[in-house]
């Protein structure tokens, strides 16, 4: 047996978490596997893994080595059904997404695209986090953040624009901020352990300044701090998308626009530079690119100046 056919035995074992399972997906005896993985074993000079009566686990050696085995296998298999002329793109797709924008951007477009592309497996995560992709810890990422890293390809989907702003109440009590300086006498919800995005900036003509922000409530999610927003708990500074259909809906309200510096880090998706980029990854981003350029969260774009006490809406109860 080759070394790309112990792999894969190596991978069943992995995945079924049992050596007789694994026989059973392979077709083979039990006592196959077993001699299979002993031999790997002895020619790689490590234990893989761990056995017991009951049960199998991985050492150390032995998850960085089903890491590395699946990513050579799954190179193999996207390099020939690469050439194979009209085949449809399959297999198991991970997907790492921000935690805010997936749940609220991207959810609402994947089901086109399972309908189009039912062959190819969806494996979500949703985090803040910057992933791994050389690493092999995810396929293909959507940021809201600058990249810099060379090793992957960058393909810009979205501008980005952040606004400030507050629920009518939280204004109705602590009055609306008219310049930037009176910031620093209200509560400004902050991101947790990120300063670079509790630095608002601003412009005055040609000049811009920046005030860094802290507040007595911080959060490492922005879907947290939209929602403080909306219970009044303070004024926060997040992107358009998150918040556009809140203050279209009067939930909030957008303060000091004439001067509120909006241009933030575009919405990109990343992938590791590949000779053979896999049809899966390669119909997503096209899937995204198409889905991005209607721009669905601008159709009713608000616009207006800073809010006035007279003019605040309503407060809507916060459930």
């Amino acid at each position: 047996m080759d070394r790309q056919e112990a792999m894969a035995v190596f991978l069943a074992v992995v995945e079924e978490g049992d050596f007789s399972a694994a026989a059973r997906r392979l077709h083979m005896t039990p006592s196959a596997v077993s001699k299979i993985i002993g031999r790997l074993e002895a020619r790689l000079g490590v234990r893989l893994l761990q056995r017991s009566t009951r049960s199998i686990s991985l050492t150390s050696e032995g998850s960085a080595y089903a890491e590395s085995a699946r990513r050579i296998l799954g190179d193999i298999e996207d390099a020939e059904f690469a050439i194979q002329p009209g085949a449809e793109p399959r297999g198991r797709l991970r997907v790492s997404l921000p935690s805010a924008f997936g749940h609220r951007l991207i959810v609402p477009m994947l089901p086109d695209f399972i309908e189009r592309y039912p062959e190819i497996d969806l494996e979500l995560d949703f985090s803040d986090a910057i992933v791994d992709l050389m690493n092999g810890d995810a396929d293909v990422a959507i940021r809201v953040a600058a990249q810099s890293d060379s090793t992957l390809v960058t393909r810009r989907l979205a501008s980005n624009r952040r606004v400030i702003c507050a629920a009518p109440g939280y204004l109705e009590r602590h009055g609306v901020p008219k310049t930037p300086d009176e910031l620093q006498r209200h509560v400004c919800l902050a991101i947790t352990a990120h300063g670079r995005l509790n630095v608002w900036e601003f412009h005055d003509g040609s000049s811009r300044h920046a005030i860094r922000v802290r507040g007595s409530v911080e959060a490492n999610s922005t879907e947290a701090l939209r929602r403080l927003a909306l219970a009044g708990i303070g004024i926060v500074r997040l992107s358009e998308i998150l918040v556009g259909d809140d203050i279209r809906a009067g939930l909030l309200v957008p303060l000091l626009t004439d001067c509120n510096h909006a241009e933030a880090e575009p919405i990109t998706v990343v992938y590791p530079h590949r000779r053979f980029l896999p049809p899966r990854v390669r119909v997503f981003v096209d899937f995204l690119a198409e889905q991005f350029s209607r721009r669905p969260w601008q159709e009713a774009r608000f616009h207006g100046g800073s809010a006035e006490i007279g003019l605040l809406p309503e407060s809507p109860p916060i459930l």
